[in-house]
């Protein structure tokens, strides 16, 4: 592991002057000054690894390599020499099992961020280093009520990962329904960002964009900028949206479709919800249905304000309305032409999450996300949770194995965190889950600015030491982490 140095921490405080007079309007991005790219080509499929007789054994090799990024030639990092890597497919109570190979000349490791699988030995163990010229046999034993959904895979190896996922190095897993949904076509539509410098590469980051969090200068689809995607009238596609950007919020839209959300993360709503609009943080991955109309339409991604760095500095919050925007930035064209197909049958009701509204609490802890200046002077900037940063040989939360507890996730900060918890995944509660409605199931869970959110988790299944963490990868990276036990 890669602790954060006291020469880096002590550059991350000076930069404060300078981040009072740039940050000053919030952490709001703004593409809409830039024209968004034309159409591009078709939209494409990463290339997809499905399970047989209840396994899937794959090799994943991480390097570096020449690809197409938006239309560039760029070197970049990647899975099997694609960005995004493989997509992996399986089932419930299938193993999954992957050979990591590391080709980087730098530590790495994997997570399979949302699966809920054991984090002992080879399992998603993220404590594990795999060193330059090595490679780790992972295996994962998915239980055989494990729900279906949309989640992903990318390095976890602690004070890299924001790097090393801003160059490439990320993938989707699929894991199927038991009875399959009617759906003209499917679509996985991985969205990331990056940004080139004049011959291709990935550009630097600097300090300041490690505090405020990293967005980059090019949004993609599957490694493409603007692609198209085509269909005829009155038909149900089926869209799996991964939001794989280190620190960019996506505020999506797709005016003139009718949009159903299946659910979020591991979650399922029992009956589609309508929407018109999907908010997706770092991390959060949408399982959608889109039924044609014919014209042609685009995916946009609106601002979203998350927060002030000025405020951080003690120079107070962004001023309101930045989070408006009429234009958003262009992620892909949907153009929908031709004779209309015969309508779609209706979504069979899907199977129950539970709920644990009811359920005896055995625990109530707080979680408490701090940004700001250490305590005592000075001039450091600090990322810590609970008051202490990220030590990969502390165990921070201790919790019972086969209970139920409730967590008060609290966020002092001017910024919004995405708190994520890896293994178990959180029912969330309160204002944002009114009573009667479906289970609300995440793994990701925004925290915004100086507020809070409380949610429940069943330490079902598994025993081990996992992590949770702020989803701007920046912030986990210099700190913003804790180490979970259940035992």
């Amino acid at each position: 592991m890669r602790p954060i140095s006291r020469r880096q921490a002590l550059l991350l405080g000076g930069l404060g002057t300078a981040a009072a007079a740039a940050g000053g309007t919030g952490l709001v991005w703004s593409l809409s000054s830039r024209p968004g790219p034309t159409t591009g080509s078709s939209l494409g499929q990463p290339q997809e690894l499905r399970s047989d007789a209840g396994k899937l054994q794959v090799r994943l090799e991480a390097a570096a390599a020449q690809v197409q990024l938006g239309g560039r030639q760029a070197t970049a990092l990647g899975y099997n020499g694609s960005v995004p890597g493989p997509t992996l497919r399986v089932r419930a109570g299938d193993v999954l099992k992957i050979t990591l190979a590391n080709s980087l000349s730098q530590p790495t490791n994997l997570h399979v961020h949302g699966l809920h699988v054991s984090p002992e030995n080879n399992g998603d163990n993220v404590f594990i280093a795999v060193g330059p010229g090595s490679s780790f046999d992972y295996e994962y034993q998915l239980p055989g009520n494990h729900p279906p959904g949309v989640y992903w895979y990318h390095p976890h190896h602690h004070g890299m990962v924001a790097d090393q996922i801003f160059a490439g190095l990320f993938g989707a897993i699929i894991v199927e329904d038991p009875d399959p949904i009617q759906a003209s076509a499917e679509r996985l539509l991985v969205v990331s960002d990056t940004t080139l410098d004049p011959a291709g590469k990935i550009s630097a980051v600097s300090l300041m964009d490690r505090m405020t969090g990293r967005e980059g200068d090019l949004l993609l689809v599957n490694g493409q900028g603007n692609p198209l995607i085509s269909a005829v009238p009155a038909q149900r596609e089926r869209w799996r949206i991964v939001n794989a950007c280190v620190a960019r919020y996506l505020r999506l839209r797709l005016d003139g479709q009718k949009l159903e959300l299946l659910g979020r993360d591991s979650g399922r709503f029992e009956k589609p919800q309508e929407v018109e609009e999907l908010l997706l943080t770092p991390g959060n991955r949408a399982d959608l249905l889109v039924t044609t109309a014919a014209g042609e339409s685009v995916l946009r991604t609106f601002r979203y304000n998350r927060g002030s760095m000025a405020g951080m500095m003690g120079a107070g919050p962004a001023p309101g309305g930045a989070t408006d925007g009429t234009e958003g930035a262009v992620l892909a064209t949907f153009r929908v032409t031709g004779e209309s197909a015969a309508p779609p049958p209706a979504v069979p009701a899907q199977p129950a999450h539970a709920d644990l509204r009811q359920s005896t609490v055995a625990a109530h802890r707080q979680i408490i996300l701090f940004t700001g200046m250490g305590m005592g002077g000075g001039g450091m900037m600090r990322f810590t949770i609970n008051g202490r940063e990220f030590d990969a040989g502390r165990t921070d939360t201790t919790a019972a194995a086969g209970t139920v507890e409730e967590w008060t996730l609290v966020n002092t900060s001017p910024m919004d965190h995405p708190f994520h918890l890896h293994v178990w995944p959180m029912q969330v509660l309160g204002d944002n889950a009114p009573a009667g409605s479906s289970p609300d199931w995440r793994d990701v869970v925004n925290i915004p600015a100086n507020g809070q959110v409380k949610v429940r988790i069943a330490f079902a299944d598994f025993r081990g030491r996992s992590a949770y963490h702020c989803h701007i990868l920046d912030h986990e990276d210099l700190g913003m982490m804790g180490a979970i036990e259940v035992r």
